[in-house]
């Protein structure tokens, strides 16, 4: 009996040391020092930062790497294998395809934001509006490839909405993204551009020639989701879910997002 007992003491004694990490197993994976990488139309740059310091303040062993690009040209890489825990995209169609090639989390891919399409030019730009893209005043309009560039594809329906594609297609210069758009307008390398509100509210070498009207072109919003290749699915639908917090709706709004409620 000394024996059995002497056995099962030294048992509890093996046992104990391994049931205690398998319970806080969560806690040590959440208190590990963590690479969270994001995936983020370019429009968002400006307010990513700021998230990602809020996010940081409940979070502060997770840092996000954040690829900035057209939402079209960030869809691809995803699909080749690029490392990418949350995608967060300018347009619908590109999460779609992810969803559609089984590459999302079920359920984790949701609408986050909008935006508004605006026509911007240099500080001192004559232009009163998208009326006079088709006068001679205007020699080059920057856009986004339509293709690639969801703010493009806007574009492109608003121009075919009011008749004016054919007449503007000599003028039209065409950009990897909405940043580059802004950079050519403030270069004068091109006397407009159509962008984002929230692209033309962080940059004070633009002004806002003229918001288009939301009927001329498919609604403006910014989807997320959680790519099921992440080793971090756990932190990822952390984020995900901060996003759409009052904290995190209110740095959107400040940088010109409106809420999808």
């Amino acid at each position: 009996m000394k024996k059995l007992i002497k056995f099962l003491s030294l048992l509890i004694i093996l046992i104990l040391p391994f049931s205690s990490i398998s319970c806080s197993n969560k806690k040590i994976t959440a208190s590990a020092s963590i690479e969270l990488n994001i995936s983020a139309a370019a429009s968002l740059k400006e307010a990513m930062a700021d998230l990602e310091k809020s996010f940081k303040e409940v979070n502060p062993n997770v840092t996000l790497v954040t690829n900035f690009g057209a939402s079209g040209s960030l869809e691809q890489q995803i699909e080749q294998g690029a490392p990418c825990d949350v995608f967060i995209s300018a347009g619908k169609s590109q999460m779609k395809q992810l969803k559609d090639k089984g590459l999302l989390i079920d359920s984790s891919d949701k609408d986050l934001i909008k935006n508004e399409l605006v026509l911007v030019g240099p500080k001192d730009s004559k232009i009163t509006g998208i009326n006079d893209l088709t006068s001679d005043i205007v020699k080059k309009i920057a856009v986004g490839e339509a293709s690639s560039v969801p703010a493009g594809k806007y574009a492109d329906e608003v121009f075919t909405k009011l008749n004016i594609k054919t007449s503007l297609q000599p003028k039209l210069v065409f950009a990897k993204d909405v940043k580059e758009v802004l950079s050519w307008v403030i270069s004068s390398n091109a006397e407009v551009g159509f962008v984002y509100l929230s692209d033309a509210l962080s940059n004070d070498s633009v002004k806002i020639i003229e918001q288009i009207p939301s009927e001329y072109h498919s609604p403006i919003n910014y989807p997320v989701g959680i790519i099921n290749t992440t080793k971090n699915q756990y932190i990822a639908k952390e984020f995900e879910n901060f996003l759409f917090t009052d904290k995190a709706q209110k740095i959107f709004k400040k940088y010109g997002y409106k809420s999808v409620n």
